[in-house]
């Protein structure tokens, strides 16, 4: 709701959607990683992901959660929002892993960044997030300008946050890959959103130039 709400959506600037992006990590890396045995959401979303009066970050809704156990196969029947959040293998194999709320994670993450459901974004990339090969990945998103799809309801990002905001876009899309075995775990997800800023490498270009290309091609940390 705030993100579609002029008003509201000024107000939920940089500095508050990327203290909510990392709330939203630890929150799912706590589920998968702390709780014994470890807990799947299912349906993350950006409706079930609330908001405080300070922007903090609430996971809700675990009407569809699911505890999974490690002697059993997890099979389930489909939870969630097909076509929204879901994530691509839960429509052929029907089993339940972490990362399938990773791929929802990702998705959130897009989508707070854009203040919008990246559909388009994630179809026109869609080459580079199903296969791998040097050939695709020269070409992909080189004409698509990162400061073209950010939300445009709220002024550019200062220094600092260009680079938060870089980084954070590749985690977006590293966690809706196509294999989940490729997806990082909200683990790995949650520390390299903690790391600061200054630590992070240069993409040695200027913000108003990186493209979606130089994003989807920048080197693991």
């Amino acid at each position: 709701m705030i993100l579609r709400d002029g008003e509201q959506a000024v107000k939920f600037d940089w500095i508050n959607r990327i203290r909510f992006i990392k709330g939203t990590a630890n929150a799912l890396a706590y589920m998968h990683h702390d709780c014994v045995p470890e807990l799947v959401h299912r349906d993350i979303s950006s409706n079930n992901v609330l908001l405080d009066a300070d922007y903090e970050a609430r996971v809700s809704d675990f009407g569809t959660a699911r505890m999974l156990k490690p002697d059993s196969s997890n099979w389930t029947s489909l939870a969630g929002t097909y076509g929204y959040v879901v994530a691509p293998e839960l429509a052929y194999t029907m089993k339940v892993t972490e990362k399938c709320d990773v791929y929802s994670f990702g998705i959130v993450l897009l989508e707070v960044l854009m203040g919008r459901y990246p559909s388009e974004i994630i179809m026109l990339l869609s080459p580079i997030l199903i296969e791998t090969s040097s050939s695709t990945s020269s070409t992909v998103g080189e004409n698509i300008r990162l400061q073209d799809i950010l939300d445009p309801c709220i002024g550019a990002p200062t220094d600092v946050l260009k680079k938060e905001i870089m980084h954070f876009t590749k985690v977006g899309f590293s966690c809706i890959c196509g294999d989940p075995c490729t997806r990082p775990t909200m683990q790995e997800v949650s520390t390299e959103l903690s790391v600061s800023s200054r630590s992070r490498p240069s993409f040695g270009k200027p913000f108003e130039t990186i493209t979606m290309g130089d994003i989807l091609l920048m080197g693991d940390s």
